[in-house]
Parts: C-alpha cells; structure tokens; sequence
C-alpha cells in the first residue's frame, strides 16, 4: 500500500473492483431482463391488459320498432330537457323539427358528429349514448293531430309544489350516456339545431352510479339511500312489454312518460334513525327487501304482525301504498329515474338541495300511474321528507325506420 492509498482516504482497487464487478453483475441481470421481457412480451399489449376497460366506443343502435332509452339499460348519467314551441312554428316547422332532431340524433349515437356540429372530435365517444324524444299536447296541437285523453297535465295533489320552470312543455328530449361530458355535447348540439323552432323550458341533470361501479343489473340507490326500482318489470320480458308498450293507436310500439322533480329532504332524513327509515319504505335499507323477509326480489308478505298484532310492514309505508294492499288494486309501472345534487340556494342554512328525477314509463298514465300516486297522496309516510316540484307528460312515439323519423307514424 503507498501512501496515497491511506485508509479512509479513498476506496482500495480491490473494494472497487468489487463494487464494480457486483454492479456490472447487477446491469448484466438487468439488461438479460429487459432483453428477455422485450423478446418474450408485447409492452403495448401488456399495457392494454392492465388498462380498465373503456366505454366511450359503446353504442345503442338509434333506430327500431321502439326508442331507445326506456329499455335499454340505464347509463350513469342523463339530461332531460324541456322545449316549447316558438310561436310561429307551424305544422311543417314541427315536421321540419322532428326531421332535424332525427338525424342529429341518429349521428350522434353512432358517434359522428352532427352536419353542424362544430366540436367535432366531442362526438367520437358515444358512451352508449340515447336520445329519446317526447311530445306534449302543444306539439300535437300544432301538428294539427288529436292528442290522446291522457297526454295532459297531471291532476293537482295535495303534496305537490309545483315551479313552473319544471312543469310542462311542448316537446321533451332525454339524453343519457355513460359519460357526462358526451351527454353534454349531445344536449348542446340538439339544443343549438332546435333553437330557431323553440326555445328551452327547463333543463334537468341527473346522475347515477358510473359504469364499472356495481354489477351490470343492479338496483339504483337514490339519495336516501333505498334501492329504487326493485318492482321493475324485467326489460326484454314479455311482462315489460305489457307494462310499458301502448298495444293499438297511434302511439302503438310507443309509450307514455310521467317526469316528476322530487325534493328529498336530506337534512331532515339525517335526523331519523333507520328503524324509522325503514318502516316509512316497508323495505331493509340494506339489501332492499321487505320487512316480512327475503331478498330485494321477494315478495311482500302484507298479512305479517309483530308479536304486538301491528302489520310489520305498516299501512303508511311506501312499498303498501304503491302496490294497493288495502284498496285491492294493484297497478305496475317501469321506474328509471335519476339523482339530482345542486347547491342550496344562497343564504339557506341547509347544506343540500337534492332529490330525484322520476321517471316512470307505462302503457296507460290513467291506469296504471294515476292510481298509484293517488294512493301515495292520500297516506304515505315518506311525504314527510319529499316534496314534488316539477310535473310533466308526454307521449313517446315508437322508434322509426333508416330514411323516417321520429313521430312520422303519429303525426302523418
């Protein structure tokens, strides 16, 4: 050892060659590893395997014997919006309209852009997007056709408050994607191509769970908390079709759509314990089944009593009330709504103003949604923590044929 090679003063040649040896090991490894995996295996194609699955190139087919939208299954997210007819549009401005909105929307679920469309690249993903389009009885009127007895207004209750800015209109269009931002575009798009025919009555946004949340299939939990559709008629059923399609006239193959906004008073359900919860709804907040047992598709067992001889699910519960146990009658509706979660209005001292977008889909309003909400006007103890604020009606026309559109059927 020299003098220049003092411990401490610098490494020795035999610790760094060493070092040297291990780390050239340590790259040769690396390298070999790096060579093998490049030689043996596809990065791109390993990269594509551990990427989630994408569902912005799903598509719903437009055309059909009925819209899409009732019973294609619902998407996570949807905006309803209500349009009136500007008042020099005539016959063949809603002709002219409806042609129009047909071929944007039929562009749109494929995932191209509209012949207008200024955002072109906006419409590339689709996200299983659907657009369905109602008529209310001004649109009937001014195409000079007659308006079936239940395409009206909805008659008062006594637990409605009603704001004219969610209520009514001429010509209704729903349109619901998997991603929020396509549901955007598409609403823009149709909203700017029908502006010299109408103009927009109330817009409504709602929401559910995001694909990839939940199985495929599963119940919808509104803001409450409940399961919300557990009674849903299954779709592609023969069942469903007795439900929701209109049999004969000129709404055949058609439907007909109750939208009602309900404030849900989340602060003041805050306050109630679930036992309390639970016997408002007649249903376990957990899995969705009645109180007298079983699972969220079992069926109800009315005539149960607690040991104290009181109905286990009580006559004032929700789930008694809409399936008329105690009138004898039983009515069935399809139920697709959505939740809505906007700011409390300025200076309130509540921390929500949410609720529900109800959407119920049937063959007859008069027979089968009138007399269930009739029921729950009467007696229904969830009235305390809900309060109907917007109200509308319209008839869905059937789908229509490649080179027709929407509404041809009815209004020619």
């Amino acid at each position: 050892m020299t003098s220049q090679e003092r411990p401490g003063s610098r490494l020795g040649r035999r610790h760094l060659l060493r070092a040297g040896t291990l780390g050239v090991g340590a790259l040769g490894v690396g390298a070999a590893s790096v060579g093998l995996d490049r030689s043996l295996r596809d990065p791109s194609a390993e990269t594509a395997a551990a990427a989630p699955p994408l569902h912005g190139g799903e598509t719903v087919p437009f055309h059909g014997a009925h819209q899409a939208g009732i019973e294609t299954p619902a998407p996570g997210s949807a905006t309803f919006l209500g349009l009136d007819l500007r008042p020099e549009v005539d016959r063949d401005g809603v002709l002219r309209l409806l042609r129009l909105l047909t071929d944007d929307a039929a562009r749109l679920t494929r995932g191209e852009p509209a012949l207008a469309d200024t955002e072109p690249e906006m419409a590339a993903e689709p996200a299983a997007l659907t657009v369905t389009v109602g008529v209310g009885p001004g649109l009937m009127e001014r195409a000079e056709r007659p308006a079936p007895e239940w395409l009206a207004p909805l008659p008062a209750f006594g637990i409605d408050e009603l704001e004219e800015h969610f209520t009514g209109g001429d010509l209704m269009l729903q349109i619901a994607a998997e991603d929020p931002l396509t549901v955007a575009h598409a609403a823009r798009m149709l909203l700017k191509d029908s502006r010299a025919f109408t103009h927009l009555r109330w817009v409504q946004r709602g929401f559910r769970r995001s694909p990839g949340t939940q199985a495929p299939g599963t119940t919808m939990r509104n803001l409450f908390g409940q399961l919300d559709g557990s009674a849903n008629a299954a779709p592609g059923s023969e069942h469903f079709s007795k439900v929701v399609w209109i049999p004969e006239g000129p709404f055949a193959g058609g439907t007909s759509m109750v939208i009602r906004r309900i404030r849900m008073d989340l602060d003041g359900w805050d306050e109630v314990d679930r036992t309390a919860r639970e016997q408002s709804t007649g249903t376990r907040l957990d899995s969705g089944a009645p109180l007298s047992g079983g699972t969220e598709t079992s069926r109800a067992d009315f005539e149960q009593v607690s040991v104290n001889g009181f109905p286990v699910i009580g006559e004032f519960s929700h789930m008694r009330r809409a399936n008329g146990v105690d009138d004898g009658q039983h009515q069935e509706i399809y139920r697709r709504p959505y939740n809505y979660d906007i700011a409390p209005p300025p200076g309130s001292d509540a921390i929500s103003e949410a609720g529900q977008i109800f959407v119920s889909f049937q063959a007859d309003v008069l027979g089968q949604f009138l007399p269930i909400q009739q029921r729950l006007d009467t007696l229904d103890l969830l009235n305390q923590w809900t309060t109907p604020i917007g109200s509308a009606v319209f008839a869905i026309p059937p789908g229509c044929a490649e080179g027709e559109f929407l509404g041809e059927a009815v209004l020619r």
